[in-house]
């Protein structure tokens, strides 16, 4: 076997594979003499008939068979072997190999198209992101426990509605002369007393049991991203809905809040041992600045991402790689036609960040391996493992780790930690490149910029 490569242009190459007989001869033979040996052809007893009449038979398909194992091993250790660094995969040029004539030729001539990874130049310089850090308010640990202790709390159902109380029921838009308006919103859904910006507004409803109706203003009793999700309307339309509403109350719910005390305090903080109030406000106040610096990286992480690919200047293979995504999809509705639609919107981005991740990954590898994927999900095991009966220390480290690579090998499964630690990798890179100016914001300027 005898390969060779012939470059096209600065970046597009055809690899030639020729193939001898001798390649392939050895492993021929064996598998007809398989053939013969099992073979129930009429007029002969098992495994009796002629070597002739089994390769007239088997030799085309079993030669062909053999060869395209042999060019799918080749192709990719030469690939390897010569360092090359492609897109996607090679692509057989038809047009040059032609049709192989596997029942009558014994050597063989294969052309494959590839294209070599354009060089990918990362200009820090270029890059001008800072990285966000949350002020967080007494007011924020205020609510967070607020909704602890709800969550933790007593759920009740009572037959009138109360203050505070989450309510249930039907909305019906009315025109200005209180009727049914035709065609306008007509929804089932559910509020919390406590969210309506208007006192006089929720005590409409305190008192209130099934069946009863209310008739109130939603612009003036919640903002437009509460009514958008509680009519189900488009951000547009909740804007723009001033219209009263006639609810007709079908239920509703109530939450005694759970008392703030140790038994509330293990609860939340497992294992942790909070003794205080001020200690639970701690852990509290210590969870949530976790959790926004986590959401602050993430934005941080997609703003550098942003810009790496608005400066990304590398040039791109176009007609192959829109040949070899047509190749790879078994989607019927994926045409040369939609491809060439979709190509700038939908395949450029995608294939931009490939090759950007590519380069990222020469600077320091930020895809998560196995043993850190392991751990991860020992960690979180952890947390809530009890040791079995008669087992040490070094035995409940041992079913962990062998419990952790078990969930580890579906991936599908993992995928959350798998992009969670593709973040902190890459989030970690960026930092050491950039050293990011640290800007204070409020949640609520946070949120705009996440938009």
């Amino acid at each position: 076997m005898n390969i060779t490569r012939e470059n096209l242009g600065e970046l597009d190459l055809c690899i030639k594979i020729d193939v001898a007989e001798n390649d392939y001869a050895e492993k021929v033979a064996k598998q007809l003499k398989e053939y013969k040996q099992k073979a129930a052809i009429p007029g002969f007893r098992k495994g009796m008939a002629p070597m002739g009449m089994i390769q007239r038979l088997y030799k085309p398909t079993v030669v062909a068979d053999a060869v395209q194992d042999l060019l799918s091993e080749s192709l990719y250790k030469y690939i390897e072997d010569e360092k090359l660094d492609i897109i996607g995969s090679p692509l057989s040029n038809d047009e040059k190999t032609g049709t192989p004539d596997f029942a009558n030729a014994t050597d063989f001539t294969f052309y494959f198209d590839a294209v070599l990874a354009p060089q990918v130049n990362i200009d820090w310089s270029k890059v001008d992101t800072k990285l966000c850090s949350i002020k967080l308010t007494a007011k924020d640990t205020d609510t967070q426990i607020d909704d602890i202790t709800k969550r933790f709390g007593k759920f009740e159902t009572p037959e009138t509605v109360g203050e505070g109380d989450y309510v249930y029921g039907k909305a019906v838009e009315l025109t200005k002369e209180g009727t049914e308006k035709e065609g306008g919103v007509n929804a089932f859904c559910s509020f919390d007393l406590s969210d309506v910006k208007e006192a006089e507004i929720a005590a409409l409803f305190v008192g209130k049991k099934a069946e009863d109706t209310v008739v109130f203003n939603p612009s003036k009793a919640f903002t437009a991203a509460q009514i958008e999700k509680m009519l189900h309307l488009e951000a547009a339309a909740a804007k723009k809905f001033k219209s009263d509403v006639s609810f007709k109350v079908s239920g509703c719910s109530h939450i005694t809040p759970a008392e703030i005390n140790e038994e509330l305090f293990e609860k939340v903080f497992p294992g942790k041992g909070l003794k205080s109030a001020d200690e639970f406000r701690k852990a509290i106040t210590e969870q949530i600045n976790k959790a926004n610096d986590e959401q602050c990286q993430i934005l941080f992480v997609n703003q550098v991402r942003k810009q790496l690919l608005d400066n990304f200047d590398a040039a791109m293979p176009e007609a192959f790689l829109k040949r070899w995504i047509l190749s790879r999809s078994n989607d019927k509705d994926v045409t040369a036609e939609t491809i060439e639609s979709e190509w700038a919107e939908k395949y450029v981005p995608s294939l931009k960040w490939e090759l950007v991740d590519g380069a990222l990954n020469k600077i320091q590898s930020i895809e998560p391996t196995t043993n850190e994927i392991v751990d991860y999900i020992k960690d979180i095991l952890r947390k809530n493992d009890t040791k079995q009966e008669g087992e040490d220390d070094k035995q409940a480290e041992e079913r962990l780790e062998q419990t952790a690579r078990t969930i580890a090998q579906d991936r599908q499964n993992v995928q959350q930690i798998v992009d969670k630690l593709y973040v902190d990798k890459t989030f970690a890179l960026f930092k050491s490149q950039l050293n990011p100016e640290v800007e204070k914001v409020s949640a609520k300027e946070f949120a705009e910029r996440c938009k």
